[in-house]
């Protein structure tokens, strides 16, 4: 019977993903506060609708993205990358060099 590999400890990779969050929260927050300033200053007659589109656009999109990015660092440094990167096992049936 086959046996499973042994689990990593989460909690540390979980209270570092949080802390990175908090900052990209903070982050996306000042730019989606830029982003609405300069779109104000571009247009005369203000639309409040406008700006909180602006916001809310703005915001979760460089909040996703660094959540994603943070995701993909993370996995990295834990490891789970490598073996499916492995290259140097090369199947029988496999014609290319």
């Amino acid at each position: 019977m086959p046996h499973h590999d042994p689990t990593p400890p989460l909690e540390p990779l979980r209270r570092q993903f949080l802390r990175i969050m908090r900052w990209g929260g903070l982050f996306s927050f000042a730019i989606a506060a830029l982003a609405v300033v300069l779109v104000a200053q571009g247009d005369e007659t203000i639309h409040i609708h406008m700006l909180i589109a602006t916001a809310l656009g703005v915001g979760l999109t460089v909040l996703l993205g660094i959540a994603l990015m943070t995701l993909v660092f993370l996995s990295s440094r834990m490891g789970q990358d490598a073996e499916a990167a492995d290259h140097s096992l090369k199947d029988d049936h496999d014609t290319r060099p």
